[in-house]
């Protein structure tokens, strides 16, 4: 009878962890829902203010350029005075279909704290004290460093892919670039780079299982400069400087990653 009790409350304490997880996911999506309605509605604003911005020659990267480039002595090289592409729809559910991706990316991006918070609230219940005193912060670093590289996808990587991709010339071909295209650039981008600016999160989590170690991350510090290369190879148009734009602050990330390590790897020894 006791082993059948024990049995009963292990069963127990197992659907209860089902029900709390299907409670927070089902917070999240609702989370992300509401977010990607309120974007769908809000149509014309998004379009035409942030996933087109790019597209204008006042956009503020392209003016932070031109002033950069009269700084530095250089005159308009940096300037972009005009867009040569132009986007077209060449299927019936085109429009359609990057109003709902667009939507849906914006939703992701706008409630990304919001799932932070849903999967923090769910793990800290099984964290001891003293590791939820130290992971208290988490989440929150994890929502800004996300918001950063948002950011930082949508004001440099993004403004220099549209450029390069959109006024890359090819004997007398016109670029017409098709509407998805542009949008699956755009959030791919900025999704993209939210996302690598998770590392030191990512770095910190597996320094505190012990699965790595600040020796083990500054041993292989070279081998992470060629991936972080290859990455910003992939994620931006393929000329140098823009390559170096992109690997120089996921390589700061990855010097970050080295100092918490350090930190949890004191923490153990102690």
């Amino acid at each position: 009878m006791a082993m059948d009790q024990a049995h009963d409350e292990a069963h127990m304490g197992f659907l209860d962890h089902l029900e709390e997880l299907r409670r927070r996911l089902f917070i999240s999506v609702v989370a992300v829902l509401s977010a990607a309605i309120v974007l769908f509605v809000k149509k014309d604003w998004v379009f035409d203010a942030i996933l087109f911005g790019p597209r204008n020659t006042e956009f503020i990267s392209y003016r932070a350029w031109c002033a950069l480039s009269h700084a530095i002595g250089s005159g308009d090289a940096l300037c972009v005075e005009r867009i040569s592409y132009e986007l077209i729809n060449t299927t019936m559910l085109g429009n359609f279909s990057a109003h709902i991706i667009v939507s849906v990316v914006g939703g992701l991006i706008v409630a990304f704290p919001v799932l932070v918070h849903q999967g923090w609230a769910f793990v800290r219940p099984a964290l001891k004290s003293g590791e939820r005193n130290a992971a208290r912060g988490a989440g929150l670093a994890s929502s800004m460093l996300f918001m950063m590289g948002v950011a930082f996808g949508y004001y440099l990587i993004a403004p220099l892919s549209l450029q390069f991709l959109g006024n890359y010339e090819l004997g007398d071909v016109a670029s017409r670039i098709a509407v998805m295209s542009y949008v699956k650039t755009v959030a791919s981008i900025t999704l993209a780079a939210g996302l690598v600016f998770q590392l030191p999160v990512l770095v910190y989590f597996l320094s505190k299982a012990g699965l790595v170690t600040a020796p083990m991350l500054k041993a292989y510090r070279r081998h992470a400069l060629v991936a972080i290369l290859a990455l910003s190879a992939v994620i931006t148009p393929p000329d140098v400087t823009s390559q170096i734009l992109v690997s120089m602050p996921v390589l700061l990330l990855y010097e970050m990653g080295i100092w918490i390590a350090r930190r949890q790897d004191k923490r153990r020894t102690r």
